[in-house]
C-alpha cells in the first residue's frame, strides 16, 4: 500500500529529486531523468511512436529474423559439440542487436553465429560498467565519489572510458540516422523528426534519450530471459507444460520451426506468458526503486514523511512477501497468473511492480513481452537447456538483477 500511494496515489508529490540525478548522471535529460511537465511531454511523444502498429511489426520481424539467422543456428552449432556457454552473454548480445535494429535501424551483429568469431564488445561492457557506478554511488558517500570522480580514480575512472565508448557508438548511430534516405526505418528516426519539427535539434537530448532507451531494452529483457531460462531448467514439469502449448497452438506448416508464428499465435501462450510473469515476480531486471518527497506526507503505514526524504522500495523483497502473495511466494508457479477460465489474471502493477506502476509504468511492457515470449517459445521448442554440473547461480548485485557469475549451459537438441 505505501507502494501503491507513492506511485499512484499521491504521485505528484514525488520524485526523482537531485540525488537521482546525480546519481544517474550518465542518462542525463533523457525519460528516465525527467520530472513533471518535461517527462509528461517526453512520455506522452515516445507513447505516440510506441504505439504506432508499423513499429509493432518491424519489432517482430526483426526478432523472428534475428532468432532464425543467429541465435537458432548458435545454439545448433553449440548442442552439436555440447560446447559449453555462457547464456547470459549470448541474450545479452541478442538483446543488443535487436534494441539497435529497433532503435537505429541496424543490426551491429554483436551476436556470431560460431564460437570461434566471439569477440569482446566494448560498448556492451561500457554498459554494464555504467550500471556498476551507478550502484556503487548509492552507498559510497557522495563526497567521497564525487572526489574520486574529480581525481579520475577507481570505478569513477572505468565509469569516464565506459561513457566515452558508449557516447561514441551514440554518436555514430545518429549520423547514421541522419544520412540515410526516407525509406530507412527506426525510431531514432523518427525521434529526430519530431525533434525538428519543433525547431533545432538538440544533440545532447536525442544522445541521452536513445541512451534511456538503449539501456532500457537491453539489460532489462536480458534479465528477464536468463531467470526465466534457469527456472524452467530446474522446474521439468512447467517445462513440458510449456512445449505442450506451444504444440497446440503455434506450430506452422514447418513443424521444427515456430519463428514464422504470427503475434495472434504466441498471444495464445497463457502458459508461457504465466511463467514469465512468475520470473519476473521471483527475480525483477530493476530490484529496486527510489523516489524523494516533495511536500510531507503519510504512508498508509502511518510512517511520517519530510520534505526531500528519499525512499527506496525493493521489487525482489516485495515479490517474497507473504502478505502480497500468499504462503507459496517462494515457489516458481505459472499457474497463479492463470484463471480457471484459462486466461491470464490481471495482477494490479504495485503488486507486480516489475514494469513499475501509476503513470511511471514501462512504455515498453508490450514490446518486452513480444519479444520474452518469441525468444523463450523459439528457443524451448528446439532445445534443451541444461546447466552445467556445479555452476553456481547467484544475483549479480546491481541497478539491473544479472546473474554474477553467468549462466553456463549445454543445450540438447530435441527429438523430433
Amino acid at each position: 500500500m505505501n507502494v501503491h500511494h507513492i506511485t499512484s496515489k499521491n504521485f505528484s508529490n514525488y520524485g526523482k529529486g537531485t540525488d537521482f540525478h546525480e546519481i544517474f548522471e550518465v542518462l542525463g535529460v533523457g525519460i528516465f531523468n525527467l520530472d513533471s511537465d518535461e517527462w509528461k511531454q517526453e512520455r506522452k511523444m515516445l507513447h505516440s511512436l510506441f504505439k504506432r502498429k508499423s513499429f509493432e511489426i518491424f519489432i517482430q520481424e526483426n526478432i523472428q529474423k534475428k532468432l532464425e539467422n543467429c541465435l537458432i543456428p548458435f545454439l545448433e552449432h553449440a548442442s552439436k559439440g555440447m560446447q559449453v556457454f555462457d547464456l547470459q552473454d549470448i541474450l545479452e548480445r541478442f538483446t543488443f542487436d535487436i534494441t539497435c535494429t529497433f532503435l537505429f535501424g541496424f543490426d551491429p551483429n554483436s551476436l556470431p553465429y560460431k564460437f570461434d568469431e566471439f569477440s569482446d564488445i566494448a560498448y556492451i561492457k561500457a554498459i554494464s560498467v555504467l550500471e556498476d557506478t551507478v550502484l556503487s554511488r548509492h552507498y559510497i558517500p557522495k563526497c567521497i565519489w564525487k572526489l574520486k570522480k574529480w581525481l579520475q580514480i577507481g570505478q569513477e575512472k572505468k565509469n569516464m572510458v565506459a561513457q566515452e565508448n558508449i557516447h561514441q557508438f551514440l554518436h555514430h548511430c545518429i549520423r547514421r540516422n541522419k544520412d540515410v534516405d526516407e525509406s530507412h526505418s527506426s525510431l531514432l528516426k523518427e525521434i529526430i523528426k519530431k525533434c525538428s519539427e519543433n525547431g533545432e535539434i538538440d544533440e545532447k537530448y536525442i544522445r541521452d534519450t536513445t541512451f534511456n532507451l538503449l539501456s532500457a531494452g537491453n539489460g532489462t529483457i536480458t534479465s528477464g530471459l536468463i531467470w526465466f531460462f534457469w527456472l524452467i531448467s530446474t522446474h521439468p514439469i512447467v517445462e513440458a507444460k510449456i512445449i505442450q502449448e506451444i504444440k497446440d497452438n503455434c506450430l506452422t506448416q514447418d513443424e521444427n520451426s515456430i519463428t514464422n508464428s504470427s503475434l495472434k499465435e504466441v498471444d495464445k501462450l497463457v502458459y508461457l506468458h504465466g511463467a514469465i510473469c512468475e520470473a519476473l515476480r521471483l527475480y525483477p531486471p530493476v530490484p529496486f526503486q527510489h523516489k524523494c518527497a516533495i511536500k510531507s506526507d503519510v504512508l498508509p503505514s502511518g510512517h511520517y514523511v519530510s520534505p526531500n526524504t528519499k525512499l527506496i522500495y525493493s521489487l525482489y523483497a516485495m515479490g517474497r512477501m507473504e502478505q502480497i502473495w500468499g504462503e507459496d511466494c517462494m515457489e516458481f508457479k505459472p499457474e497463479r497468473w492463470i484463471s480457471d477460465r484459462g486466461q491470464i489474471i490481471h495482477v494490479p502493477s504495485y503488486k507486480f511492480i516489475a514494469f513499475n506502476a501509476g503513470p511511471r509504468s514501462c512504455l515498453g511492457k508490450d514490446i518486452s513481452f513480444v519479444e520474452m515470449k518469441m525468444v523463450a517459445a523459439s528457443i524451448l521448442w528446439k532445445f534443451h537447456i541444461q546447466v552445467v554440473e556445479g555452476h553456481s547461480v547467484t544475483p549479480r548485485v546491481s541497478v539491473v538483477l544479472r546473474m554474477g557469475r553467468g549462466l553456463k549451459v549445454k543445450v540438447n537438441k530435441r527429438c523430433d
